[in-house]
């Protein structure tokens, strides 16, 4: 046995410090003046050390050999005549080895108050820089400076693969006014693993919990936060930023979004070529292949935007992402954040802009996440009534509390700072707005006016797009909103929630509903696709055909389509050329656009091997037609956000299920003439009346034979005719094919 010492503490410390429940420990351990003395005097717990030495950073010198106290491994001895504090190290002796360490508790606190004061009132947009794990250096010492948002623990450690994951090791200093814990701990190397062990208020260990704010997260299933020092990213992307803050107005430009999710857009068999879902190789692309396969093909296919399904870190695959536990990790599953900054760079040096979907409105009930945090519910609300999700089973963040504000807040902008990201859409912003959503009479609180409002969500939703938009101008803030909320998409100081855009739900579940009906029977419900413009300049619209509607037993967009097999790829085509030609902003989820037949699956590749139909292939190449003619004719998209650039030329003949319409732009931009026709019948002189005197050429009509059409056209355009018709001056006649939509544009 270690020969022992009587220690000058108290032996109820001594005992609190050797079963790790000691509330102040900075206060005993490191050096300290001498309480029996006017010298200085060190304390140090080194569970398993034999010998511990102090020695002087500058002369190098043993200034003291300490003497153990406590068998759990407490040292304490004085410094001899030594009266002045000074830096130092331990050398440290075990039996198989001596090393020298930097006491972690001779360091100062590294917290600035204003930061505390800027988190704890809820408007701290940069939590991020300071909360967490950060690389410091620190009298010459690099380390790594931990900070974490506990406010009911009495005690928290940081344990990790550096400290044997022992709780006794290092315990933090606590802000009581904030709630925040600290430590510096020196020498943590980058990728070192750790979480936060956390002594309750009611005396419980919590269960080891990750970092809220950590940069990195092991891969799942595995669940600790990892260390990231800081490496500046040399970014490529100056000139795409300059012009995306020159050209902010995304109302009057074509917005085309292409939504991925990366785990299964294209899986790789690691010989540069995409994989079959059956192969023992079927692994995820990384965030540097991606770059290189995923761009291109965005770019080729000409959309203007990506929308990435949620990357921060997440445990469940099946969660697809929008159950994250590491809201300011970029998954693990296919690299590092420096990875994910390259794929963002390289969006932009290719000209594509790249949308994230961002989760505030809940977080899942995973032991090592963030609920029951430091024993009490502090990013959640107590009552369930308030902080429960029974549709997912998640947990609602406490948008009323301050402190969870500026995490969320700070998430935001983390993502548009740091990342350069071009936008967030916001999922499940109805979830957020109301307290009763989803709830039965009785299972849901009211909020201090008695409605069913979520007064501090509201709060949160304008805090955030208020900063967004002010420090990041050109981005575009997104909200997935399902319901008749006002103002979604005007702005806070108008009233409204500030996005610049919402998801068109209602035009989608009308559209998609007509869509599956037998064209005998659409007649009957012409209204389902005239509908959506009574309202559809009420907010600024994306048009969703999202990964939403190809899973849960939905089936593919392809298979929704009524009919026999040609029907259905004309069905479709018709669609398509129907949304790209009406108001809104387009958004298409992946695989789509080459009619995937089966639904999505995430844990699985595309349907890649399908191209080599021509039905499918036919589609693909429609898709890219779409775009390149929506971003060749500026009346398709300059006021998408007007009804000034929308006209019905006729929407009553529900018996025939034809649409004609104008899409008009700015003063002097030419119009486009859109004909839809939704039944297998074709016409042959079809009378149109149109309000302008000239030729009608045909852009695109998508009934073409090199899409897997039947070729029924206008050779190239129409010239009108000066009669009057159905009240235009003008009138064409027209060939109109079957289960086809096809676009004009005027020229005088």
């Amino acid at each position: 046995m270690k020969n022992q010492s009587i220690s000058l503490l108290s032996n109820d410390e001594v005992v609190a410090l050797a079963q790790a429940q000691h509330q102040d420990v900075f206060s005993i351990l490191g050096m300290h003046q001498n309480p029996q003395g006017k010298g200085l005097i060190v304390r140090a717990f080194l569970p398993d050390a034999i010998s511990v030495d102090v020695i002087d950073n500058k002369t190098g010198k043993n200034v003291a050999t300490l003497t153990l106290v406590n068998e759990s491994g407490l040292f304490e001895g004085p410094l001899g005549r030594r009266r002045k504090p000074f830096n130092y190290h331990l050398r440290v002796a075990y039996e198989d080895e001596t090393v020298l360490v930097e006491d972690p508790y001779r360091y100062p606190s590294l917290l600035n108050d204003d930061d505390l004061y800027l988190f704890c009132e809820g408007t701290d947009e940069h939590v991020y820089q300071w909360m967490g794990a950060h690389q410091r250096e620190v009298d010459n010492v690099n380390g790594t400076h931990f900070v974490f948002w506990a406010p009911d623990a009495k005690r928290v450690s940081v344990v990790g693969d550096f400290n044997f994951w022992d709780g006794r090791r290092h315990v933090m200093r606590k802000h009581p006014a904030a709630g925040i814990w600290e430590i510096f701990i020196p020498n943590v190397a980058e990728h070192a693993t750790y979480k936060y062990e956390i002594f309750a208020r009611d005396g419980q260990i919590q269960p080891l919990k990750a970092d809220p704010y950590a940069f990195a997260m092991q891969h799942p299933p595995e669940t600790a936060s990892k260390v990231v020092h800081s490496h500046p990213y040399q970014w490529q992307d100056h000139q795409w930023l300059t012009e995306r803050a020159a050209e902010s107005n995304h109302y009057q430009g074509p917005v085309s979004i292409y939504e991925v999710h990366l785990g299964s857009w294209r899986r790789s068999d690691r010989n540069g070529t995409g994989a079959d879902n059956t192969s023992s190789q079927n692994t995820y692309l990384t965030y540097r292949e991606l770059a290189a396969q995923l761009i291109p093909y965005v770019v080729e296919m000409e959309f203007t935007h990506i929308q990435l399904m949620p990357v921060s870190e997440y445990p469940f695959d099946g969660s697809w992402g929008y159950q994250p536990v590491g809201l300011f990790a970029p998954t693990s599953r296919f690299g590092s954040s420096d990875d994910f900054k390259y794929f963002v760079d390289c969006c932009h040096q290719a000209g594509i802009g790249l949308l994230l979907d961002w989760v505030p409105g809940h977080f899942p009930t995973d032991v090592h996440g963030a609920g029951k945090l430091d024993g009490s519910c502090l990013y959640e609300h107590e009552d369930l009534r308030k902080g429960f999700h029974p549709d997912w089973k998640t947990l609602i963040y406490n948008y009323g509390r301050q402190e969870v504000q500026s995490y969320l807040l700070s998430n935001a902008i983390y993502w548009l700072d740091q990342f350069h990201i071009d936008g967030l859409r916001v999922d499940a912003v109805a979830s957020m707005l109301y307290l009763d959503y989803s709830r039965e009479e009785g299972e849901w609180l009211p909020n201090i006016h008695g409605g069913r409002e979520n007064l501090e969500a509201i709060e949160l939703l304008q805090k955030v797009n208020r900063r967004a938009y002010g420090n990041y101008p050109g981005v575009m803030m997104v909200a997935e909103e399902s319901t008749a909320w006002p103002g979604v998409s005007k702005p806070v100081d108008g009233g409204g929630l500030g996005f610049g855009f919402k998801w068109n739900m209602g035009w989608m579940n009308d559209t998609l509903k007509y869509m599956e009906r037998d064209p005998i029977h659409r007649q009957h419900h012409h209204n389902e696709m005239t509908f959506g413009i009574v309202y559809g300049f009420s907010e600024n619209f994306v048009l969703p055909l999202s990964h939403d509607e190809v899973v849960h037993g939905k089936g593919s967009l392809l298979n929704k389509m009524p009919g026999d097999d040609w029907q259905k790829f004309a069905n479709l085509r018709a669609y398509y050329g129907f949304m790209w030609t009406h108001p809104g902003k387009k958004l298409l989820f992946m695989g789509c656009e080459f009619a995937q037949r089966n639904e999505w699956n995430h844990d699985q590749s595309l349907d890649w091997h399908l191209l080599e139909d021509e039905s499918h292939e036919g589609v693909q190449l429609l898709i890219k037609d779409l775009n390149h003619t929506y971003l060749s004719i500026p009346a398709l998209y300059e006021l998408d956000c007007d009804s000034s650039g929308f006209e019905w030329l006729d929407s009553q003949n529900n018996e025939q299920s034809l649409l004609v319409y104008l899409r008009k732009g700015k003063e002097g931009t030419a119009p486009a003439l859109v004909v839809v026709n939704l039944t297998p019948t074709s016409y042959e002189h079809y009378c149109i009346g149109v309000p302008l005197a000239g030729f009608y050429r045909e852009c695109l009509n998508t009934d073409s034979s090199k899409y897997g059409g039947s070729n029924v056209g206008n050779s190239g355009g129409v010239w009108s005719q000066n009669q009057t018709y159905a009240g235009q001056e003008n009138q064409l006649n027209i060939s109109i094919p079957p289960l086809a939509t096809m676009i004009f544009k005027w020229q005088q």
